[in-house]
């Protein structure tokens, strides 16, 4: 009997010690780059609202067809289906200031530089933010292209927030659209920062080619999903 009982009680240790090691060794394994990607396009693709900012240097680029112009900055916020508001920093014969644009459905407004008043935007103004986040052409668009050829960078904190690094190629016209229709580049490489567990892309950094130079781009999304509204501006104002 007591041979019995010290049997039984063998196996149940067992059993437990091997049910222990079975939980101890079991973990999941972290998203691949290109799930992680895939997930963010996912998220990109059903944004309803986002704040922005883009910041750009090297190579000049310029918001108007005249060259005269010079994008420095941006930053505003986005409201779905087509709807962005926007202060715009430019540079224009060694003096910087801002202008403010709405874009409502294709629609642009600025204020003009010298008496601040909105005016509709004029032919050839290339800046329209609106088109990031556009489901079709933008940053979802984007995401999805560079599935095959994303790359692990690894995790990082940033602002004391863990975030998936990964690289991939993005088009030539992917970057028109990411650029605001600002410039129109060969193939690059694109260094993304994403949440895992949201998939929001938080930061994503790149150069274009400007003639023999480069001019480096970054831009940071923040605010999703906060209230935002976009109406027209005031013309009489």
């Amino acid at each position: 009997m007591k041979w019995r009982v010290m049997a039984a009680f063998v196996v149940l240790v067992s059993t437990a010690a091997a049910c222990s090691s079975t939980a101890e060794t079991t973990t999941t394994a972290p998203p691949t780059a290109a799930e992680v990607l895939a997930a963010a396009s996912e998220t990109m693709g059903s944004v309803e609202t986002i704040q922005f900012s883009i910041e750009r240097s090297g190579e000049p680029v310029y918001i108007d067809t005249q060259g005269f112009l010079e994008f420095v900055s941006a930053g505003g916020r986005y409201a779905a289906p087509g709807g962005a508001e926007a202060l715009v920093a430019v540079s224009a014969f060694g003096l910087t200031t801002e202008i403010g644009a709405v874009i409502i459905e294709g629609q642009t407004w600025l204020t003009n530089p010298i008496t601040g008043r909105w005016e509709p935007a004029p032919a050839g103004y290339a800046f329209d933010p609106a088109t990031l986040f556009d489901p079709e052409v933008g940053l979802r668009a984007m995401l999805l292209e560079g599935i095959p050829t994303v790359e692990d960078v690894g995790d990082e904190i940033v602002e004391e927030e863990a975030l998936r690094h990964v690289r991939f190629t993005a088009s030539g016209s992917r970057v028109e659209v990411v650029t605001a229709g600002l410039v129109r580049a060969e193939d690059v490489t694109i260094d993304a920062w994403i949440e895992l567990d949201s998939g929001e892309v938080r930061r994503a950094a790149f150069s274009t080619p400007i003639g023999q130079s480069l001019t480096e781009w970054d831009l940071t999304l923040f605010d999703y999903g906060a209230e935002v509204t976009i109406t027209p501006p005031d013309l009489e104002g």
